[in-house]
């Protein structure tokens, strides 16, 4: 699986454009090719050389995983293995079973007792109150009360789920990652579309923050082994993705810097022992100008390729930290890249920040561009033609879905 002279073989759990993202940075970094295993395998990580790609049918259930990781440590038994997680799931399971995995694999992540303190929004709320971070003002839906419940703000809301795993495996007519209710008619409606289902769990209840697509933020960060932060790279999307299961997730995002908000955001890291790949999402609230923010991702965001583009390969602090053991110094992301898996057209078309238009245009006419799933490195053929296609259907996923966040 490793290329040869290589020192380590990355292992990547995960099929998405996130798992795409990671190998292009291990390949670009050090020319090695990770070994990727997902339940099944999609367009992104398809028909490519710079991975290797296994499927195991439910690889997210506790079993199944802990099988196949014993199968790995026995398969690749002297070389050193780093194992990263693409999505939340997988994130929960290493972190679930890290005292077993360490035996065997190099596990950048926080310990399970951290992992309860904030991987429930309502937990993470409690944290940004600790620390002095705002959020979006918030109220919780349960099972029992989503019939009754009255909220403390105004329409339109934000509706979503506070177990994102359990909400992942459930399935109902007019499902979306994320909901705006404009009213409560509304607001009903979707309560009982989602409690209809197996998902019965919490929903988490927003107010929703004015602005377009241009006003979140996002933040990726890589704290080592010895507790410290080492990179934190900001991002201002342009552009979100709008079909039911994208909603939220970035199409276009342009690096960005704010060292106030890093310098807070590092201190929380630090100060709650946090080590691994973190994810912040945000919104900047004109309205009193802080940034509002919305949850951390255990992981590196799927976007997060944006922070490789822009010349900070984020693989690569964590292979020089667990694999080399390289001493690293405190880096802030400061210059200006495009990221994007949308063709311009579309861009130009649906991103509604014109300033951050015109920026965008001056990047592409610059080169500074980074489209992360086309690498020439990575040329085949059947591989292109099938993400040829897919970026074009973004032209019909925009007109049929731009804005449209409800239930219907």
């Amino acid at each position: 699986m490793a290329a040869a002279g290589t020192d380590f073989l990355p292992i990547l759990l995960g099929s998405d454009m996130n798992a795409y993202g990671m190998a292009r940075s291990f390949y670009e970094a050090y020319g090695v090719k990770p070994l990727v295993i997902g339940r099944s395998a999609l367009t992104v990580t398809q028909n490519s050389k710079i991975l290797s790609f296994r499927s195991v049918e439910g690889l997210n259930e506790d079993d199944v995983f802990i099988r196949t990781m014993d199968g790995l440590a026995e398969e690749f038994p002297e070389i050193p293995k780093l194992l990263l997680a693409c999505g939340d799931d997988y994130a929960k399971l290493i972190i679930r079973h890290k005292p077993l995995l360490t035996e065997d694999f190099e596990v950048p992540y926080i310990g399970e007792e951290l992992m309860n303190e904030i991987v429930l929004k309502e937990n993470f709320y409690k944290m940004c109150d600790k620390y002095g971070f705002s959020y979006p003002k918030t109220d919780m839906a349960t099972p029992e009360n989503y019939r009754d419940l009255q909220l403390g703000f105004d329409y339109p809301i934000i509706i979503k789920a506070s177990n994102s795993v359990a909400y992942w495996n459930c399935s109902f007519p007019g499902k979306k990652k994320v909901f705006v209710a404009e009213d409560e008619e509304e607001r009903n409606a979707i309560f009982e579309a989602i409690y209809s289902s197996s998902y019965q769990d919490n929903l988490i209840i927003q107010e929703f923050i004015p602005g377009d697509d241009s006003y979140m933020r996002v933040l990726n960060a890589y704290v080592g082994k010895d507790g410290n932060v080492k990179l934190m790279s900001l991002g201002n999307p342009i552009l979100e993705e709008h079909t039911p299961e994208g909603i939220g997730s970035y199409a276009a995002i342009i690096t960005t810097y704010d060292k106030e908000l890093m310098d807070r955001v590092r201190f929380f890291l630090e100060d709650i022992g946090y080590t691994g790949f973190a994810n912040f999402d945000m919104k900047f609230d004109e309205r009193d100008g802080e940034y509002k923010l919305f949850e951390i991702n255990l992981r590196n965001g799927r976007s997060s390729y944006y922070v490789t583009a822009a010349g900070h390969n984020l693989m690569k602090y964590a292979a020089d930290d667990h694999i080399f053991n390289i001493p690293q110094e405190l880096t802030y992301a400061q210059n200006e890249h495009l990221w994007t898996i949308i063709p311009n057209g579309v861009l130009y078309k649906y991103a509604e920040n014109q300033e951050l238009k015109r920026k965008a245009r001056r990047l592409i006419n610059e080169g500074k561009v980074t489209n992360s799933l086309f690498y020439r490195e990575d040329f085949n053929p059947k591989r292109w033609l099938n993400l040829t296609l897919n970026n074009l259907n973004y032209y019909r996923k925009y007109k049929k879905y731009f804005n449209k966040k409800g239930l219907s």
